[in-house]
């Protein structure tokens, strides 16, 4: 089995991510996934959008990834390692790790890389997302639990940078992409993730699977998509 690592650091306001940062220093033999092009469809539910099963495997293959490639990505705590992680898995190939570009102590390789392409087919899950259809209906089910990856302030709807309605998804719990995963999500019957526009959440959604909850699924258009449908909304502590 090769390995691939891939370059998932976000460039958007950030001098040490995005092309420019790997440019000027990735980790060697490394391919490079643009977050708003690569890991993200042009259109679709919410503010991050999963690319089609056509354009991922496009890009997968220019990566290097094939059937037998071990994929290490990697990001500077953004959470879109994590995103690759997911979207592999929800098409098909599940030998992908992640790692913090921070934790490398390696040599950095600097430029572009001459890549060999690989030979990724896409094959996609139908039983790792759920919609916000699906959520609306099934609001009262305690069977169905749901965990808002965003910080604190943003689930309890005191503050909201990105998008233009603050608050949560009634019933959600809290579960912060940047601390660990709360014990209790293991525990719930359906465990369901979501964030802000389905990036971050796939971070706490990994360490789910990783610790023996492989059903664990993501709303990908998350809260961008559920106040843009005018759906039901939640302030304050629970």
């Amino acid at each position: 089995m090769s390995v691939r690592f891939v370059d998932c650091r976000f460039g958007t306001g950030r001098v040490e991510g995005g092309r420019e940062g790997y440019r000027a220093g990735h980790l060697p033999g490394a391919a490079y996934a643009d977050t708003e092009r690569d890991l993200t469809g042009p259109a679709g539910d919410g503010r991050h959008p999963l690319p089609s099963a056509e354009a991922f495997a496009a890009w997968a293959s220019a990566a290097g990834i094939g059937p037998d490639t071990l994929v290490v990505a990697y990001d500077e705590g953004s959470g879109w390692a994590d995103r690759l992680w997911w979207l592999l898995r929800h098409f098909g190939h599940d030998p992908c790790a992640t790692i913090p570009f921070a934790a490398w102590r390696g040599p950095l390789a600097s430029g572009e890389e001459r890549i060999e392409p690989g030979a990724f087919v896409s094959r996609p899950r139908a039983d790792d997302t759920v919609s916000a259809e699906e959520i609306l209906e099934r609001l009262d089910d305690p069977r169905l639990v749901l965990y808002d990856a965003r910080s604190p302030e943003r689930w309890r709807g005191e503050v909201e940078p990105l998008d233009p309605v603050a608050g949560r998804i009634p019933g959600a719990r809290n579960a912060y992409y940047l601390e660990p995963l709360p014990g209790a999500a293991l525990a719930a019957e359906e465990l369901v993730f979501y964030c802000g526009s389905g990036v971050s959440a796939c971070r706490p959604l990994h360490a789910a699977v990783l610790a023996g909850r492989a059903d664990a699924r993501l709303y990908p258009g998350s809260w961008s998509d559920w106040i843009s449908r005018g759906l039901p909304v939640e302030k304050g502590e629970p």
